[in-house]
């Protein structure tokens, strides 16, 4: 029979819980990082949506569990292209070591001028809805 101080051990290295390792990051610095969400959102895009507001919904959870978020989108009947800044973790505020102010979006200060979430919205003749969305 197993202690519970074995147990624990146990949970702790084989939990299954997602990680921040070397696989995937938060590193939004990196190329291959953008890149990989970036796929993620492609694949989100060729799904067809009786209601884009809830497809933006979808994709707003699921940058959020990035820790990535957005303001709030405006769709058109028409379709366009809507481009928003991203923020990650909330941003930044406070103090620099230096005493300086920060308060900036939590990515330009690692990606100079930040980065911005591009979505493209289209509408089918049956009424559909198509959402391409990309970090640029």
């Amino acid at each position: 029979m197993k202690n519970f101080n074995h147990y624990i051990a146990e949970k702790a290295t084989d939990a299954g819980y997602p990680l921040d390792g070397s696989d995937f990051s938060n590193d939004l610095a990196n190329p291959d990082t953008i890149e990989r969400i970036n796929t993620f959102l492609g694949a989100m895009g060729g799904m067809e949506h009786l209601v884009p507001e809830h497809a933006m919904n979808k994709l707003r959870e699921r940058l959020g569990r990035l820790g990535l978020s957005f303001g709030d989108v405006d769709l058109s009947e028409s379709g366009g292209t809507v481009s928003l800044p991203l923020t990650q973790f909330g941003g930044r505020v406070g103090k620099d070591e230096t005493g300086a102010d920060i308060n900036d979006d939590g990515i330009s200060h690692k990606v100079e001028g930040g980065l911005s979430l591009e979505i493209q919205h289209e509408t089918t003749s049956g009424g559909t809805h198509f959402l391409k969305a990309r970090i640029v």
